[in-house]
């Protein structure tokens, strides 16, 4: 009875560790297809994929940190342009005034709105806020913005001939395009050219 006993322990324990490696074996391999080399595999990548993601994530860290210390006053700078477009306005406003033309008042006012237009433009300059060159340029549709045409045969087309508005970049960033007037062929010259054409073909 004894050994039999003992025999029955034995199977019983046998079949028990089975059960649980049976049981360890569907922890790794939930579906029975993979083996745990492969689970391996997986988690490994799936921990690359996630140091790639904190490394993405540092870089912009990064970028945004050093844009914001770069380019912190952009906003600032851009509101600020407003003043100096206020300062050209009154200036225009005060010699375009009859009551005050060839006045010594006007000539000590327009002086002082220089004196402090300069100014600005110094500390601007000093803050690497620069103004972009328009004249006699060709047009550029990343710094300038053409809001008319005008007839100019003297010139090559699309050539600035005219600044409306200053534009001006911080560094390599636009804060305002220059509103400019650009160069066209004057009706005579183009049906000149036309005609000219015509001649050749013919």
């Amino acid at each position: 009875m004894n050994e039999e006993n003992t025999k029955k322990s034995k199977n019983e324990s046998k079949d028990h560790e089975e059960k649980d490696s049976t049981k360890k074996t569907q922890k790794l391999n939930p579906n029975d297809k993979i083996t745990a080399e492969e689970q391996i595999k997986i988690l490994e990548d799936k921990l690359a994929r996630a140091y790639a993601e904190m490394e993405n994530q540092r870089r912009r860290y990064e970028k945004d940190k050093d844009d914001a210390f770069e380019y912190g006053g952009f906003s600032f700078a851009k509101e600020t342009l407003n003043l100096l477009d206020n300062l050209d306005r009154s200036k225009n406003t005060l010699e375009s005034d009859d009551a005050l033309i060839d006045s010594s008042s006007l000539k000590k006012i327009t002086e002082h709105i220089e004196i402090i237009k300069k100014d600005m433009i110094s500390i601007f300059k000093k803050n690497n806020i620069e103004e972009i060159s328009s004249i006699n340029k060709k047009l550029d549709p990343n710094y300038h913005q053409a809001m008319m045409e005008v007839e100019d045969d003297s010139k090559e087309v699309g050539t600035i001939v005219q600044e409306i508005q200053k534009g001006f970049m911080m560094k390599d960033r636009l804060l305002r395009p220059a509103l400019v007037a650009v160069s066209k062929k004057s009706d005579k010259q183009e049906k000149k050219e036309e005609n000219d054409e015509k001649k050749v073909q013919n």
